[in-house]
Order: C-alpha cells, then structure tokens, then sequence
C-alpha cells in the first residue's frame, strides 16, 4: 500500500510542485493544508504516514504546528519545508522533533530521499 502524505503549505502552487512530486513517484497525498491549525486538525483526522510541513506560514506556523502534532502522536513523521536563509528556524524545527528538511525551490531527487529515508 503507497503511503498517506499531508502537504502543508500556505502557497497553493508549493503544494501543487510537491504533490506532484509525490504523485509520480508512487505515494498517496491525502490531504492538504494552507496553515498550521489546518495541519494539526487534518492529521489528526488524516493519521498520514508522513507531513511535509512549511515553516512560515500564516495564523500557526510550521514549528508550532510540529509541536502540537507531535504532542499529539510522538511518533509522527514529519519533513519541514523551508526557504534559503531559514537555517536558524529549521534546527528548532529539528530539535523539535522534524525527521528531516527540504529546501524551496524543491528538486524531486531530494524530496523523495528525504521521504523515503524518513519511512524506511
């Protein structure tokens, strides 16, 4: 069975890129969201395999909205999406429990490392 992902970012056209992304190489996005209180409600009701989480995001951001999925499933998987310029934002975001990161604009190779090095 292909694996459930959860696309979180506030710019349609990043989720579009790596949905697509996800789509040709043979895993199951089922769900998006725009903002971080989106991300923890449609996990919660999602239970995907892994997140793919922006970190600067409108109303809740990437690292809160990391912190309360993980305080609600510790062993949630997720992967932070991040700017050029964001280092100091994603070692928080690793402290805080994120399995990996990738860097905007997305190459395919990379995501796809990442999330399959995070799910194996």
């Amino acid at each position: 069975m292909s694996k459930k992902v959860l696309v979180v970012d506030d710019a349609a056209f990043m989720r579009m890129m790596l949905k697509d992304i996800l789509t040709k190489n043979g895993y199951n996005v089922v769900g998006e969201a725009n903002d971080g209180n989106q991300a923890v409600e449609k996990y919660k009701e999602l239970s995907p395999d892994l997140v793919t989480m922006d970190i600067t995001m409108p109303e809740k951001d990437g690292i809160s909205a990391l912190k309360e999925i993980k305080q609600y499933d510790p062993s949630a998987k997720v992967i932070m999406c991040s700017a050029m310029g964001q280092q100091a934002m994603v070692i928080d975001a690793i402290q805080e429990g994120a399995k990996d990161f990738i860097v905007k604009p997305f190459q395919a190779d990379r995501v796809i490392d990442a999330i399959s090095k995070t799910l194996s």
